[in-house]
């Protein structure tokens, strides 16, 4: 009898899996601000995935918009690797913590994030004159939109009284966490934060991207 029911439990856990799959790439491909059109004359932003985990990499200084003022050079281990763009993620704490190579990941892991957490991070990490590539796909926004998609994105941080980010040493010298807002499960996932920031914004994107390439496809 035990058998049989650790199989059935097996088997209706796979199914949900399937079902969870099914529905993120069904539902991703239906497009949010379907007459948006990259444009001309404005601001380059990147989606950037390293095929599991996507997130927004911004110019740190352009359109009125300084992210100096919150990720700061002084929060990295060696402020020389400030650079002029940052990659914006967003995630789960212990996830982002315990994790900093994919081999790290744990079944334990998964489902805790899976199951739901208030305990959120942001992930900063600096890069020099990114170049468009498959993993590095470029946006065009105009000014203004960019200062909007700008301030969603810092509403995700959890700031001080002062305004200030709340800083977390991250994995090497150009990388640093900080105290996010927002609640992450398998509905909201990392790749989720993107799709949803990208769609506040007005851009053309999934209805819902739970996975990086429900959120590359589109640019």
């Amino acid at each position: 009898m035990a058998a049989k029911a650790a199989g059935l439990i097996a088997a209706g856990a796979a199914a949900a899996l399937l079902l969870y799959a099914a529905a993120g790439f069904a539902i991703g491909a239906l497009p949010a601000n379907a007459g948006w059109r990259p444009e001309k004359g404005g601001v380059t932003i990147y989606v950037e995935t390293n095929g599991v985990h996507s997130g927004l990499l911004v110019p740190v200084n352009e359109a009125g918009v300084d992210w100096r003022r919150l990720a700061r050079a002084g929060d990295l281990a060696d402020p020389r690797y400030a650079g002029t763009h940052i990659w914006i993620g967003w995630g789960e704490r212990a996830f982002f913590l315990e994790t900093p190579r994919w081999s790290d990941v744990k079944p334990s892991n998964i489902v805790h994030a899976a199951f739901g957490s208030d305990r959120t991070l942001i992930h900063v990490d600096h890069e020099l004159n990114p170049e468009s590539g498959p993993d590095v796909r470029p946006i065009r926004l105009s000014p203004q939109r960019y200062r909007h998609l700008a301030a969603i994105i810092r509403a995700s941080f959890a700031l001080r009284a002062d305004g200030s980010a709340v800083a977390i040493r991250g994995y090497g010298p150009a990388d640093a966490f900080y105290e996010a807002r927002g609640r992450y499960d398998a509905i909201r996932t990392c790749n989720e934060w993107v799709g949803a920031t990208l769609r506040a914004a007005g851009v053309r994107v999934g209805r819902w991207t739970p996975f990086s390439q429900t959120v590359m496809w589109w640019f």
